[in-house]
């Protein structure tokens, strides 16, 4: 063996030792730049010959030296494109020489090592070439294998903690609806709802009628006086919370509408100062707003059916019904008929001139006195059926104070020992009120029993011998009225009840003196009579007290 030889020997081992240390390091590299940079920097100690980049299957180009995207060099990709996986010969600017070697993985060619030289390599160079473009290929593919599993643990990872983050929602989502459909069906009410949403979330919560009051509270810090919010910002909470739909903060609160639309029932808060509520509490609130929301329209149902009950029992009270049926309604109503009852009947209006004010005035002073439940409207009065005998013009004042001011007049019927007997303790109930207009004695208690003459002249069957007595010794100034506008019947009913005094009667009528003197003594001119007779006087003021009936018993009921 020649020197030469010998030596060409050593060089080819030496090279070949090399590139199994070369080799080793591409192959222990997980990152594919770092294996090209490897590759690219070991080349030209294999010979006179250089990597000048990788172009790969996708039309990328990386560079040798760096191994980082770059444009690749012009004509490459054409040239590249009718090679299939042999080794080829390229040309590229500047070089004298290039070739084109495949990087090969299991699946096929996925790119080609680009060589270059500024002379024509030995067959122990283009040995190399390949040798390095197999082992690149290689370290390459097994690199994005690994990159690949990599990336599909870090997914199933990521996977795994969606899909137990899904089972954990999934599961608390099951303990709210078992919680809260437990306390639906259990008609807990909406005490245990507010217990189970607190028991559920940890934080306080708080159930709302429309207007603010507050119906449930369930936890701790319960605040006491409760605060109440200004009409016209409660007004706008509820707008909001309609538009929305949905729960919404509003400062330390997280609240939802408990509204079967279009009626807002209730508002279901939680009270999170902190702001600490997830996505599970937001479920927990909008299934329990659903649960208060039939608990709400069921109350609301039962107490509107027994509304209804009520008033058909009061309507048929009042134009008469028997005994036993009677009975038995209101029984099934909670209520008591088998005690004496009597009828009162209320009229009047507040500032508002509100019917419907007048009726929650009346409705929330028989509650405070506990005078039952049993009143309805009729003919624009509030009929009252009541087993009570409270002090009756303290019940008109309290109504004027619900009312804020206004006019109030209460007429009290008999008592009535049997529910039969109603329909006469209303008509009594409303003469009382008719009397009290027709004397202009203002507005009052009145209690029929206590009428006297009045409760004699109104219990007359038979009207037609006082319409005679009265037109015996009324008839002239009566049709003097009629023709003049006049009101002297009115005066001299008014100058008898006060005894003749004047200052008290022009009081009563709103006159001056002088013209009080003037209407008595055209009632002795067109009468004849002379008043302060002790008979005389007795006949007028029996006859205007009967007028004064007649007027009442032809009036309609409920004019103000």
């Amino acid at each position: 063996m020649s020197d030469q030889t010998e030596l060409s020997l050593r060089n080819l081992l030496g090279n070949l030792r090399a590139l199994l240390v070369i080799s080793v390091l591409m192959t222990e590299a997980v990152d594919e730049k770092r294996i090209l940079q490897l590759a690219a920097s070991a080349a030209p100690a294999f010979g006179r010959w250089r990597i000048e980049g990788y172009a790969f299957s996708d039309g990328s180009w990386r560079t040798g030296a760096e191994g980082v995207v770059a444009p690749m060099p012009a004509g490459l990709a054409e040239q590249l494109a009718d090679m299939e996986g042999a080794t080829a010969e390229v040309c590229l600017p500047g070089w004298a020489w290039g070739w084109a070697c495949p990087l090969r993985s299991v699946a096929g060619v996925f790119g080609r090592l680009i060589a270059v030289s500024d002379e024509q390599p030995t067959a122990d160079d283009r040995f190399l070439i390949q040798a390095v473009a197999q082992q690149t290929g290689v370290a390459v593919s097994n690199a994005r294998l690994h990159a690949s599993a990599r990336a599909s643990a870090a997914e199933l990872v990521a996977t795994n903690a969606r899909l137990e983050g899904t089972v954990t929602t999934l599961r608390r989502s099951m303990a709210i609806h078992e919680r809260l459909t437990r306390v639906a069906v259990s008609a807990e009410g909406q005490a245990g709802i507010a217990k189970a949403l607190h028991e559920l979330t940890g934080l306080p919560v708080a159930i709302e009628d429309r207007h603010g009051n507050l119906r449930a509270w369930g936890g701790p810090d319960q605040p006491d006086p409760y605060p109440r919010e200004a009409y016209a910002r409660r007004e706008e909470l509820l707008r909001r919370l309609m538009r929305a739909d949905r729960p919404v903060r509003d400062g330390a609160r997280l609240t939802v509408l408990a509204s079967p639309r279009p009626d807002v029932l209730g508002v279901l808060s939680l009270i999170d100062p902190a702001r600490q509520a997830d996505s599970a509490d937001l479920v927990a609130l909008e299934h329990a707003a659903t649960v208060l929301s039939v608990e709400l329209a069921r109350l609301r149902g039962i107490a509107e059916a027994e509304l209804r009950l009520r008033r058909d029992l009061v309507h048929d009270l009042l134009t008469g019904t028997d005994d036993e049926s009677a009975d038995l309604r209101a029984e099934a109503l909670g209520y008591d008929l088998r005690r004496p009852h009597r009828v009162v009947v209320v009229e009047g209006r507040g500032r508002t001139r509100s019917e419907d004010g007048l009726l929650h005035a009346v409705r929330r002073v028989v509650r405070d006195k506990r005078l039952g439940p049993l009143m309805d409207t009729m003919s624009g009065s509030i009929v009252v059926v009541t087993g009570s005998d409270t002090g009756w013009e303290a019940m008109r004042l309290a109504v004027l104070a619900e009312l804020g001011g206004g006019q109030c007049t209460v007429g009290v019927g008999g008592v009535c020992e049997r529910p039969s007997e109603l329909p006469r303790s209303l008509r009594e109930a409303q003469m009382a009120v008719r009397l009290q207009r027709s004397l202009r004695v203002g507005h009052g208690a009145c209690e029929y029993e206590k009428l006297g003459v009045f409760r004699m002249l109104a219990s007359v069957s038979d009207l037609s011998e006082v319409d005679a007595f009265v037109r015996e010794w009324l008839g002239c100034l009566i049709d003097y009225d009629a023709r003049r506008g006049a009101d002297l019947v009115a005066t001299l009913t008014q100058y008898l009840e006060h005894g003749g005094n004047y200052d008290a009667t022009a009081s009563r009528l709103s006159v001056h003196r002088s013209t009080l003197k003037y209407r008595l003594q055209r009632i002795r001119e067109l009468t004849g009579l002379e008043i302060n007779d002790p008979d005389v006087h007795f006949n007028l003021q029996l006859a205007t007290r009967a007028w004064t009936t007649l007027q009442a018993s032809r009036e309609r009921p409920g004019r103000a």
